[in-house]
């Protein structure tokens, strides 16, 4: 029976009756909404238990097996903390006993003392009566560590009570190891295997899992961020995910949005993960979204232009389809098109030092002109080229292109090509060569997450690392309402 029947049966005021079942429905949704969550994270944990340890890992050999073990034991972890969060009252999870760190490591103490030698309740003075202590591994490039917190003990006699400090707020919970710990597993457990320290690789897949879900909110807060910007790049790069029943590998594809150049605030990266290169996922990232987005020629963007963002064509993939014809050729008529596109990038140099009314009118007094020139010239060539041939193309692509190309010199904001994006991603697509490819799709939006805030950073002439260690001290105790100050930006560290 709805609880409310019996209050609308008596003599409240309709106003405030109505409002306490909106309050009442909203609660309920909410319940509803979390009850949905922890039986999807239920389901997906048993799914990734089962692949774990049944028999469609054996299909994979190998790297690939290796990575599939410790990409699972990521994901694992990381579904037992979202079930965690989603969970009234956290469940304490039974764990092996843990094995000392070795002796001969080297000792970082770092002592917490109360606030005050008086006790808090009287007024008397404090007599220490013991210490806690609690050691947490930490590691430099080759070299490990103990961080050692002492908390020394301390004791009202009048009020027979016992004060400490409080215990430094820590994401992994009691987990004993520091942020420089987390990545790559195979490389810190073998170096801590020549150093005799006991650090399973299943152990540092859980930290990994658990540090993902702590960062999730921060990237979903840059996404968010990015959103609100008038002007983005947009680009996307091919990587491989496991398919651990066929033994093989699929394609998946890793979008990247970044902040346009010339906007105002810190710059933004970020980073999208998707099983395909469906134009659904950029319509979805940036759904509702209105402003100029500067893209390649790809079709998928193509759907967007139709009722939403304003198309800007990449100046640079113009350039490079002649730069290809001239190195393949030594064509003069490529050579031609890339002096006039020289001197386009010459205007773009004299004007990076302006604000955008300045660069607005050094556009119009000179970029606009250049284009015209060009337009004409593209125009006149092409009727003296030889049809279907690669200048003829190089030619056909640019002029396809020109009402989006030429759309930065109406303003001082926008972009003269897409440059910036690629030169985001490009760390990753080399990166490729090296990770070869993600162990499952959870993993991939895990890495896409980490990776838009290290990128970031970096854009922000922070030091990644440095900023992820600061973050993860500061998470447990900082309220939504603050998250903003953990992001990647100046100032915030």
């Amino acid at each position: 029976m709805n609880p409310l029947d019996d209050l609308a049966r008596t003599d409240i005021d309709p106003a405030l009756l109505a409002q306490v079942q909106a309050l009442f429905a909203q609660q309920q949704a909410r319940l509803a909404e979390k009850d949905f969550k922890i039986t999807a994270l239920t389901h997906e944990l048993a799914y990734y238990r089962r692949i774990r340890f049944g028999k469609a890992s054996e299909a994979l050999v190998g790297e690939q097996r290796l990575l599939f073990e410790e990409t699972v034991d990521m994901d694992l972890a990381a579904i037992e903390e979202e079930l965690e969060g989603q969970a009234p009252a956290k469940r304490q999870r039974q764990r092996a006993g843990r094995q000392p760190l070795p002796p001969e490591l080297p000792r970082i103490e770092h002592r917490h003392e109360p606030a005050s030698c008086q006790c808090g309740r009287c007024g008397a003075d404090l007599v220490k009566i013991g210490e806690d202590v609690s050691e947490q591994l930490d590691v430099e490039p080759a070299r490990f560590f103990v961080h050692r917190h002492i908390r020394p003990q301390y004791a009202c006699r009048p009020c027979e009570t016992v004060t400490a400090a409080p215990i430094p707020a820590c994401w992994r919970g009691s987990r004993p190891a520091n942020t420089s710990t987390i990545c790559p597993l195979y490389r810190i457990e073998q170096i801590a295997a020549r150093q005799g320290v006991p650090l399973a690789r299943s152990t540092l897949a859980e930290w990994i899992g658990r540090v993902g879900v702590a960062l999730q909110p921060l990237a979903d807060r840059l996404a968010e961020l990015l959103r609100q910007q008038a002007c983005l790049h947009a680009d996307e790069t091919p990587v491989r995910q496991l398919d651990p029943g066929s033994g093989k590998t699929r394609h998946a594809y890793l979008w990247a949005y970044r902040s346009g150049v010339h906007d105002a605030g810190p710059p933004i990266v970020v980073f999208d993960y998707q099983t395909s290169r469906a134009g659904a996922h950029a319509r979805a990232f940036l759904h509702g979204w209105r402003g100029h987005l500067m893209v390649d020629d790809y079709v998928g963007y193509k759907a967007l232009f139709t009722d939403g963002p304003t198309e800007l064509a990449c100046l640079a993939h113009i350039r490079r389809k002649f730069f290809d014809v001239h190195a393949a050729s030594g064509s003069p008529v490529a050579e031609e098109a890339l002096g006039r596109i020289a001197a386009l990038y010459a205007i773009e140099q004299q004007g990076a030092g302006l604000d955008p009314p300045q660069r607005l009118a050094l556009r119009q007094r000179q970029a606009v002109p250049a284009l015209g020139e060009l337009h004409a010239w593209l125009l006149a060539t092409q009727r003296n080229v030889a049809a279907g041939s690669s200048t003829a193309k190089a030619i056909d692509h640019a002029l396809k292109r020109w009402p989006a190309l030429v759309r930065y010199a109406e303003s001082g904001s926008l972009p003269i090509d897409n440059n910036p994006v690629e030169n985001a991603i490009r760390p990753i697509a080399i990166g490729k060569k090296n990770w070869l490819f993600t162990g499952s799709e959870r993993a991939g939006r895990r890495a896409a997450a980490i990776q838009s805030l290290f990128a970031t950073a970096k854009l922000n002439g922070l030091d990644p690392l440095r900023w992820l260690s600061s973050v993860l001290e500061r998470l447990p105790t900082c309220p939504n309402s603050q998250l903003d100050t953990l992001l990647p930006f100046p100032n915030s560290t």
